[in-house]
């Protein structure tokens, strides 16, 4: 009787400690689960004012991967949680060699800088092109029939000089979209690696990154 009841005891023991084991280790990856960021297409960081979201290299239209060579774009969202401006100064990668960056580089305070590859820095802001109309035969229609011809040839020289004042107005400079193409790949570059990159802002200060390789845009069937 005392053999069985030691057994069933031993057994109660053995239950509670796996019980308390399982809670323990429960407790620990909500923990862990809590302090991750969830995954999304991109890297963020933050340095100061200045916020980093979803940087990537952007994915290649040619193939899965990057050759060596390569000059791969990033593609990134530079926003400017602060009250002053701020503008990027520079882009390396970790040996050391300068990205080429386009386009604008000021981080209008409380805006955000677009960085995208070329092909999405276009002229969205195009303003048109072809003058307006003319009407040039209103002018000689203008005073009286009988008028002598010294004075239509008055209203003549004068009327034209109009239509030549409202000259087509030049595409403002682009604000907040810029590229920044990276320096020739030593080595390969494939979709689920990364590439160390340090953006240096002129108030702001450097921020290093690793970048991922995008997901594809689309989808092909």
């Amino acid at each position: 009787m005392r053999l069985q009841n030691r057994r069933v005891l031993g057994a109660g023991v053995l239950a509670l400690g796996a019980a308390l084991a399982l809670a323990g280790c429960g407790a620990g990856q909500l923990t862990q689960t809590d302090s991750q960021q969830p995954a999304v297409n991109g890297t963020h960081a933050q340095v100061k004012t200045i916020v980093l979201r979803d940087a990537a290299v952007q994915y290649p239209t040619s193939g899965p991967g990057y050759p060596a060579g390569a000059t791969p774009s990033l593609t990134l969202t530079v926003v400017n949680i602060g009250t002053q401006d701020d503008s990027l100064v520079s882009v390396t990668t970790e040996d050391g060699t300068q990205a080429t960056v386009g386009g604008s580089k000021t981080v209008v305070a409380a805006h955000s800088l677009v960085i995208g590859p070329d092909d999405a820095v276009e002229s969205t802001n195009e303003v048109q092109t072809t003058p307006p109309t003319s009407t040039s035969g209103a002018p000689s229609s203008t005073g009286t029939a009988t008028g002598t011809s010294s004075s239509s040839s008055a209203t003549a020289t004068t009327t034209p000089e109009a239509p030549t004042s409202s000259a087509t107005p030049t595409a403002p400079e682009k604000v907040g979209q810029a590229t920044v193409k990276l320096p020739a790949l030593k080595q390969p570059l494939w979709p689920g690696q990364t590439i160390k990159v340090t953006f240096v802002f002129q108030n702001a200060g450097p921020v290093t990154v690793e970048l991922p390789v995008a997901a594809p845009a689309h989808v092909k069937e």
